[in-house]
């Protein structure tokens, strides 16, 4: 008789590192931390780790918490509290709570040795170290699968991207088995792959240890002074040397939108980034599915009532073209262009929205203009309000990029407001 193979992730845990501020996102991240932004009319970034570490048989996770955790933990609690402990499924919320001693998490790895009885509790074979602040679809189980084959100390998740790209990422340099060789940080000459000298491997911040090996390992680090308690700082680098390091190309793992559609990896770590990876979902064709019912993105839904449209009339005509809209939208005699809108926003008539991602619970005022905007939540876009037509009266009351999106917020209008 055949058995089913024993699906490694049934022995693994998932790590979500999600304590960073992010604060390339100016303003949007200074009420919660980056994994909590939303993204995509519905989710938030964090949940695209989750999801991911579900749909590939993992029941075990934390995620650990640092910087302005309330939305993230309260969007955690509500959205991902159907684990069942009499099913041997957990996910826990590890703030860092000063445990072990009277510091806060000293670094990514720090993070996780605070917390070594509760992964012990866990009964695990294997730990998957994860950011919680990027957006892709990815099978773990592959890389759990490359990992223990290969016999590896850790094997490290790998972007391919252009050399000239890889400046600004930490890069493998690997041999043609695929073990990493060097680890450069923001190298100015990335190494090329030995099968192309045209791309480079960047390191996606995933990574896979054997437990026991891992325990250890962070153990010794946490009483080293001259450690920062990092992984891609100290642990990967020793391991790099000491060891057997191997790189796992994420195209061999990633869930694609279609079988011939590139491999989908966002960091939409910056106003421009997060506007575009939003506004790139209103295309016919775009390259991260989130209508995928094989590899869904799990996530908190409030209860609201679907989208409505209303007033049919030349000039005030409630409308969205190449638009995404969630439920609880009322469009209300408002022009809706290529343009996100999350749940629960308002808009009123005679209102134009042009390439907008508006987060939930914004209204828009009648006359509204807006053109390549972020709203934050809950603001209310004043009457008449124009932005995206005049940078230099734009750049005085909000918060303009350098690749020209107007960022939004609730402190900035009140300023606008008081100026009138």
């Amino acid at each position: 008789m055949n058995r089913r193979p024993v699906r490694l992730s049934s022995r693994a845990m998932a790590f979500v590192l999600a304590g960073g501020r992010g604060s390339r996102m100016m303003e949007l991240t200074d009420k919660r931390a980056k994994p909590a932004v939303y993204f995509g009319g519905k989710t938030r970034i964090i949940d695209f780790a989750l999801s991911n570490a579900l749909n590939s048989g993992i029941r075990k996770m934390a995620v650990a918490t640092q910087y302005k955790a309330h939305s993230l933990i309260r969007h955690c609690q509500r959205g991902w509290n159907f684990f069942r402990a009499e099913r041997n499924e957990y996910l826990d919320i590890l703030p860092a709570s000063q445990r072990v001693d009277e510091m806060w998490y000293r670094g990514t790895a720090d993070a996780v040795t605070q917390n070594v009885d509760i992964v012990d509790s866990y009964d695990v074979d294997y730990v998957l170290i994860l950011a919680g602040d990027h957006i892709y679809k990815m099978d773990y189980e592959i890389m759990l699968r490359q990992h223990v084959e290969s016999g590896a100390d850790v094997t490290i998740g790998c972007l391919t991207v252009p050399r000239e790209e890889a400046t600004a990422f930490g890069v493998m340099a690997v041999d043609a088995s695929g073990q990493i060789t060097d680890f450069l940080e923001k190298p100015k000459n990335p190494p090329p792959t030995p099968d192309d000298p045209d791309v480079s491997l960047a390191s996606m911040g995933i990574y896979v240890f054997d437990w026991p090996f891992l325990r250890d390992l962070l153990l010794k680090d946490a009483e080293d002074p001259n450690s920062s308690h990092d992984f891609g700082n100290d642990l990967i680098p020793a391991i790099v040397k000491n060891g057997k390091a191997m790189a796992h190309r994420f195209n061999e793992s990633c869930v694609r939108a279609t079988a011939d559609a590139p491999a989908y990896w966002r960091d939409a770590g910056t106003i421009d980034a997060f506007w575009k990876a939003n506004i790139d979902l209103t295309d016919f064709n775009p390259e991260l599915n989130l209508w995928d019912h094989d590899w869904p993105i799990w996530t908190y839904s409030e209860q609201v009532p679907p989208a409505k449209f209303i007033h049919d009339e030349e000039g005030r005509r409630g409308s969205a073209v190449s638009s995404l809209v969630a439920g609880g939208c009322i469009i209300s005699g408002t022009d809706v262009r290529n343009s996100l809108l999350f749940t629960m926003v308002h808009t009123n008539s005679f209102a134009m929205l042009d390439h907008v991602v508006a987060l939930p619970y914004v209204e828009v005022g009648r006359h509204a203009r807006l053109k390549n905007v972020v709203i934050d939540r809950g603001v209310k876009i004043p009457e008449g309000l124009v932005v995206g037509e005049d940078p230099e009266e734009d750049a005085k009351w909000f918060r303009v990029t350098k690749g020209g999106i107007s960022l939004i917020t609730e402190e900035m209008v009140e300023k606008w407001l008081a100026a009138r």
